[in-house]
Parts: C-alpha cells; structure tokens; sequence
C-alpha cells in the first residue's frame, strides 16, 4: 500500500467485537463490545476528530508509546560509552519517547485483512538521532481479533545499525462501563503481580523492588479500584512486576478487571516484565467522544512494558537491542462478561 500522507482511519470486526484504529500513532480511537444483555458501549477514551490525536492528546490517550514508553531519569542514559541525551518532556524527565514519540507519527498501513481473522499491521522506520536516540529502528504494530472476544496487538522492533533502548506500551484508557459513563472507581481490579518498583517524587523507579503485601498497592486478590487509591497519592501510576503465574501460549496473566454495573470483564495476558497500572490520574476534564468529559480517574491503563528507567537501572531487565535482534512484544486482551 501507498505510505499515508494524513491520518486515516481504519476498521477491524469480528461480528462481536469492532475496533478502529488510526495510522496516526498506530492508536485505538474506538472498541465497541457487548455487556451481558447483549448491549453495545464503546469502552475506550477517544477523540471524535484525528487532530485532536496530533494536537491534543497530551495524555497519550489510545495510542502506541516509544522508542522508550515510560520515563528515563533526566533524559539521559549511557550505552557503550556514549552519553545520549533525550528530550526533557516530563520536567526533570524524558517520557514515551519525548517531544514526538511514536504516538505523533504516521505510520505506515502495510497489511489491512478482513476474513475470519481480521487484522491489520502498521510500520515505522525511526530514523538515527530521532528524539535523542541511536541507530534506525524498524517497528512493526499487528492489530487482530483472532477470535469472537479477543483483540491481540503484536508488536516488533529491529535496530538496524546501533544497539538502542527499545520498550513500547499500548497506552489505552479503559472504561468498561462505556467511555462516557464517569469514573472507574468502582471497577474491580486482580494484578498477577506481587511486587512493583516504588519510585521517587518525580516518578522514576528507585531500585529497588517492593512486596505489595500490606499496601494499597496489593491486588493479588480481586478488589475495588478505589478502595484504597486516596492512600496513594495522586493515585495509580506505578510498575507492577508481573508474576511467573498463570500462563496462556506463553504469554503471562497481567490482569482481570471487570465493572459492576454492564459485568464486562477484560483479561490482560502479555510476554512484557511489567506493566504500569494507571488511573487516569492527568485527565482532568479533557473533551473526549461525542462531548464527553474525561475527568480524573475517568479510565485506566494497563501499559505492559520493560520496567521504566531500566536503561539506567542495571538490576532491571535490559531493554538495550543489539542489530539483529527483535524486539518483540504481545498483549492479549480477551473481553467477557458474567
């Protein structure tokens, strides 16, 4: 397919699940699931217009993040001896990839399927120095609905010339009660994850790795979103280090959280070290679809990723790929109700 000089947007559907997604930033603007009496509700925070996307989407809303989602401390790592320096965005830090991350680009549509499997695959080459970063990068975004109640999002990345940091994140905000329907307090949560990275007071991780146990912190049993989020300042953005725990072809369980009022359930399953778990704690009133207000906690995110800062953090898993390598990343997302 020609490359696309302007954002499109583009449909996948199943019968039960419809998606759209646009070019620009490779971004979910829409996900259309039943609750348990069959009704239908739009269960992500989005835009009505594609500008919005390029101009106003300062909290990254439905879009792919990087070359590094997540922030580096003060914009600056070393890699084999040389000092690179990142757009400071996030004052004092570097985050999602800085000034334009992969969230304000095109990419290219190189593969769009209907059929049985429908899907569709978006491509970036991010070119040597681009934000602060070395050495081309090739990414490549498959979004499909490989069955009736799932969505999978495979995503890939090659260094051409230069060993670089690589960790992208899906950055969608989910209400399953429908992305107009106020705040997710009431959502239940259960996170295969017993540990995170505490972080210090501008949100980068300090080190060290953490128990839940005992903490607002803890969801290793089903709870309510908000039962103890104003013992959390501000509330949730924090890396939760997934669990070696309950396993689906090879991809590990991130997550379950279902909402009260329509009993839709998603379950989060992914093959990434961690995920950062956010409530939406920026939002503050932004116009979203259709005139909808998205105030604070109006929906969560659920960012599978590398750890943040781990390109400065030794006892992190490396995210640094060497040419030749793939970088690769898969996030299964299953919805249900009960």
């Amino acid at each position: 397919m020609a490359e696309s000089r302007k954002p499109e947007l583009f449909e996948l559907s199943n019968g039960t699940i419809t998606v759209k997604l646009t070019n620009l930033g490779a971004t979910i603007t829409s996900l259309i699931v039943p609750d348990a009496k069959g009704d239908l509700a739009d269960v992500v925070l989005g835009f009505d217009s594609l500008d919005t996307y390029l101009d106003g989407n300062s909290a990254y809303i439905g879009c792919i993040v990087g070359r590094v989602a997540n922030r580096i401390k003060e914009g600056k790592f070393k890699l084999n001896g040389v000092e690179y320096s990142l757009p400071i965005n996030n004052p004092p830090n570097s985050l999602h990839g800085g000034n334009k991350g992969f969230n304000k680009v095109l990419w290219q549509v190189t593969e769009h399927k209907t059929g049985q499997i429908p899907s569709i695959t978006f491509k970036y080459h991010s070119k040597d120095g681009e934000e602060g970063y070395p050495g081309d990068v090739t990414i490549t975004a498959t979004y499909s609905l490989p069955s009736s109640t799932s969505l999978k999002l495979d995503m890939e990345a090659v260094p051409h010339s230069k060993p670089t940091p690589i960790s992208l994140a899906q950055h969608t905000y989910w209400n399953l009660a429908g992305h107009n329907s106020g705040d997710v307090l009431d959502h239940s949560i259960q996170i295969w994850a017993s540990q995170i990275t505490p972080v210090d007071e501008t949100s980068i991780p300090t080190g060290e790795i953490k128990a839940v146990t005992d903490t607002p912190f803890d969801f290793t049993k089903e709870n309510k979103l908000g039962s103890r989020i104003h013992e959390v300042p501000g509330g949730y953005d924090h890396n939760y280090v997934l669990d070696c725990g309950e396993e689906k072809s090879g991809l590990k369980h991130v997550a379950k959280v279902k909402d009260p009022k329509s009993s839709r359930i998603l379950n989060l399953w992914t093959d990434a070290p961690g995920v950062q778990f956010y409530t939406g704690n920026f939002l503050g009133g932004i116009t979203g679809k259709g005139g909808a207000k998205y105030e604070k906690h109006a929906g969560l995110c659920l960012e599978t990723q590398g750890f943040p800062n781990a390109i400065n953090q030794p006892n992190f898993p490396s995210m640094v790929v060497e040419p030749g390598q793939t970088y690769q990343h898969v996030m299964l997302f299953e919805f249900s109700t009960e």
